[in-house]
């Protein structure tokens, strides 16, 4: 066998099939801050309802799925755990999360821009403290 000198990549130097991989969370990171960055893209599909938090898909491509939620003021969320990992950045607002684990609860506040990896099946409650709304971007991978 001649080795592959042109490297047609690091996944698959020799041109074997492989199976797609899924998005990794430096993926699913990198999105949700390239659509951060650019909320003239996004932020017309915002609504707004008193009474409960609304999702807004996005898009789904390149392997990663992308949503908007809105949580209203004094909102708190049910216990939820993803059933893949999910990584989500808020972009307005605030919000306190309420990890439940084997180890008892912890409560972490998340701050703007910062992004927060949650692992499939990690259960959760987010909480919105503030008199205003709170906006949150959320990845997943397909």
């Amino acid at each position: 066998m001649v080795p592959d000198l042109i490297m047609r990549g690091q996944d698959d130097p020799h041109g074997r099939v492989l199976a797609p991989r899924p998005a990794t969370v430096g993926v699913l990171a990198a999105r949700l801050l390239e659509l951060a960055a650019d909320p003239a893209a996004w932020w017309p599909t915002v609504r707004f309802d008193p009474a409960a938090a609304l999702t807004v898909p996005l898009d789904e491509r390149a392997g990663v799925r992308t949503w908007i939620t809105v949580h209203p003021p004094g909102h708190r969320s049910d216990p939820q755990a993803p059933a893949g990992t999910e990584v989500c950045v808020l972009v307005a607002g605030e919000l306190t999360e309420t990890a439940l684990t084997d180890d008892g609860v912890a409560d972490r506040p998340l701050r703007p821009s910062g992004v927060r990896v949650r692992a499939a099946g990690s259960a959760r409650v987010v909480a919105n403290p503030a008199p205003a709304y709170a906006v949150t971007l959320h990845a997943t991978a397909l």
